[in-house]
């Protein structure tokens, strides 16, 4: 799993489109720029807008998202109410923008699975094997779960009821940019997979991985 972005906006701007339709931009800490369109139940003058704007890159700008919403929810009573609508639009918009691609999964070498005698003996389990590549929703959804523990952990097939794959092991590890899990690696292979040699590689991996990412 790619390392997930920080849901993290340095500036927001609005820009009327029509009547209660507007552009919401946002920056990401790192020049990523994000567009989307909301629609309210009220109408905003573009100066209305611009306070909007004000107020959230004074106050809010470089904290997560989720610290945005749950600051503005407490100080809502003490703003506009039509404004605080707006704003509260805006943190949701801006939350889906900031995390919508950061489940992007990186699949390499599920060609070697050719030459497992396992797979190539049952080429209805390979096939088995390359459905699932093609669904990244549920490698996602492993990963995930991968990324909540500690150090390197072993699926095992069906034993683990997380592998949707009966004749598939997945020996993973969770990876850190400075101290914090962004992302997770794994390697894919049969049941019978040499456990002790996959551990080693997958923790090395890692640790690589992480070392590298925390020194850029």
């Amino acid at each position: 799993m790619a390392p997930r972005r920080s849901p993290v906006f340095r500036h927001i701007e609005f820009l009327r489109l029509s009547d209660r339709r507007y552009l919401v931009i946002i920056v990401s800490p790192d020049g990523d720029v994000q567009n989307r369109v909301i629609f309210t139940e009220s109408d905003y003058t573009q100066d209305q807008l611009l306070t909007a704007a004000n107020f959230l890159n004074a106050n809010y700008a470089g904290m997560a998202i989720e610290q945005v919403r749950e600051k503005l929810q407490n100080e809502v009573e003490s703003l506009r109410g039509e404004i605080a609508t707006l704003m509260k639009a805006a943190v949701q918009v801006s939350s889906e923008a900031l995390t919508q691609s950061q489940d992007d999964v990186v699949i390499s070498g599920e060609r070697n699975l050719l030459s497992v005698s396992d797979f190539t003996s049952d080429m209805g389990q390979l096939r088995r094997a390359f459905d699932l590549f093609e669904q990244k929703a549920q490698l996602i959804r492993l990963l995930d779960v991968s990324a909540q523990a500690e150090g390197v952990r072993i699926y095992i097939g069906g034993e683990s009821q997380i592998v949707p794959v009966e004749e598939l092991s997945v020996v993973s590890s969770p990876y850190e940019v400075d101290g914090q899990v962004v992302g997770t690696l794994g390697v894919i292979g049969p049941t019978r997979m040499p456990y002790d040699r996959m551990i080693q590689i997958v923790d090395i991996t890692a640790k690589l991985v992480s070392n590298a990412l925390s020194h850029k």
